[in-house]
């Protein structure tokens, strides 16, 4: 009896609760394989694959896209300077637009200005008068777009000075203008009328003097 009492009892404390049952072992870790230095030196070399080649239709598509780029360039460039140029032919057109009244009014100032260089008293009323006249007539030219062009002193330009005659001087270099028997003048920077001047041809040759002076003596 008390036996089978032990038994039980054993039983009851290998089956308590509190008791622990074994864990089993855990396995162990498998490590990575090692590559080797060849291979990996291998893979690095390998050159990256080639990008695949453009379709022929958009290879030509560009082409044409930037050959109208550049048409459109020149065409632009063209205009602008197709514009420029109209412009600049108006505003010519505009400043020489009276070139043939102006022309005619020359006459006039070369009258006024003659007048007032013979003048024997500048005090004069009269000739104040004339010259109050004179000043307006050339004030209206200059506001329409005419220079004068004095040429006394100059060295003669043929293509704004128009020489009458040449004369020796012995004070006036060879080439230079002695004397200025009309005035010329500009119309918005281009010629109207030269200046009709007397040029200076040197000094006279000794035996040219001589020779004239022994001729005005005889």
């Amino acid at each position: 009896m008390f036996s089978k009492s032990k038994e039980k009892a054993n039983k009851a404390e290998s089956s308590a609760p509190g008791d622990a049952s074994p864990q089993p072992a855990a396995a162990p870790e498998t490590a990575a394989p090692e590559v080797p230095a060849q291979d990996v030196a291998a893979t690095a070399a390998e050159p990256s694959p080639a990008p695949a080649p453009e379709p022929p239709q958009t290879v030509a598509a560009e082409k044409e896209l930037a050959a109208l780029k550049d048409r459109y360039a020149r065409l632009l460039a063209d205009f602008d300077n197709y514009r420029k140029r109209q412009t600049r032919e108006r505003e010519d057109f505009i400043k020489r637009a009276n070139e043939e009244l102006l022309g005619d009014l020359l006459p006039v100032v070369d009258h006024l200005e003659l007048a007032l260089a013979k003048t024997p008293d500048p005090s004069d009323p009269f000739v104040v008068g004339v010259r109050l006249v004179y000043d307006q007539i050339v004030a209206l030219l200059n506001r329409y777009g005419l220079t004068p062009i004095d040429a006394k002193g100059q060295l003669f330009n043929p293509e704004f000075h128009e020489a009458l005659s040449q004369m020796t001087s012995p004070t006036v270099p060879v080439h230079v203008v002695m004397d200025q028997f009309r005035r010329g003048w500009l119309l918005a920077g281009r010629l109207l009328r030269p200046a009709q001047v007397i040029v200076s041809s040197g000094s006279p040759d000794p035996k040219q003097a001589e020779a004239e002076s022994d001729s005005v003596s005889d």
